[in-house]
């Protein structure tokens, strides 16, 4: 006997939608595992869907899968839902009494969650977001065989429509730019001490409350508008006096610390007023 493609649960399902898609009325077509794989096909496609199988490629099948930003374990965990939801049904087709099946609300969930992924990423017409929503067991599905099974499956007969909505009000992610540093001549830092590689940790504040300390230092208004001149100035001046850091003023001296505190970097800058 040859293996199960990816395991007995989904075999079975992609078996039973090929044999039954032609009979869309009937009762398998219409069955949870088959409508599992009309969702699959929903979000990616019947050929995404179908030639892996028909291949036998279970990693061409989970990379489709992936293609809209899914993750491998979440693809792993919907293979997972699928089984246990698969291996319920089978204790109960032959129990007296019926056993909860909690894999039917998980594995929607998780189908969901891929087509947000979708939405998300890629973008949806309202046909395609109308069609994967009435594959859904809702009250408001259009297959009478759906809606029953929705109530006899689940305790809450609109928890799915819910989670279906409050996934549609997801905004994308917007990532983060991190804001460009303002950064003075490399041989101003130096003067203090401060040097490429402290300056490449610090984020774009800390280098500007590091400038704005400099300025101070110097009593370089931060709004002149030639401020970046009168800074050079004194950087020449102290070179050509190739003396200690000072003001100008005889009264000023500036102490520079730069503190590594777990994985932050933080400017320190401590002014210290010393009178002859």
């Amino acid at each position: 006997m040859e293996p199960y493609f990816i395991n007995e649960a989904l075999d079975k399902a992609i078996n039973d939608y090929m044999s039954s898609k032609d009979k869309v009325e009937s009762v398998l077509y219409n069955s949870f595992l088959v409508v599992v794989i009309r969702m699959l096909i929903s979000i990616y496609g019947e050929l995404d869907i179908i030639n892996p199988y028909q291949i036998k490629n279970e990693e061409a099948f989970k990379n489709n899968l992936m293609k809209f930003g899914a993750k491998k374990e979440d693809i792993e965990n919907l293979f997972e839902l699928i089984s246990d939801f698969y291996l319920i049904e089978r204790r109960n087709s032959l129990a007296i009494k019926r056993e909860e099946n909690t894999y039917f609300i998980s594995v929607q969930k998780a189908l969901i969650d891929l087509f947000t992924l979708k939405r998300l990423n890629f973008g949806l017409t309202d046909n395609e977001s109308k069609d994967f929503f009435d594959l859904l067991y809702t009250p408001g599905t259009s297959n009478i065989l759906r809606q029953s099974y929705n109530y006899l499956n689940a305790s809450d007969i609109y928890e799915i429509a819910a989670y279906y909505q409050n996934k549609m009000l997801e905004k994308p992610k917007v990532e983060e730019v991190e804001e460009e540093k303002k950064l003075l001549k490399f041989d101003i830092y130096k003067l203090f001490n401060v040097s490429v590689a402290d300056i490449s940790k610090m984020n774009a504040e800390d280098v500007d409350k590091l400038n704005k300390e400099i300025y101070k230092s110097f009593d370089i208004s931060e709004n002149a508008i030639n401020k970046d001149y009168l800074l050079e100035e004194k950087l020449k001046e102290i070179k050509m006096q190739n003396s200690p850091i000072t003001t100008g003023n005889g009264y000023v001296d500036i102490l520079l610390i730069m503190s590594v505190i777990v994985t932050t970097i933080m400017v320190v800058v401590i002014f210290s007023t010393i009178v002859f």
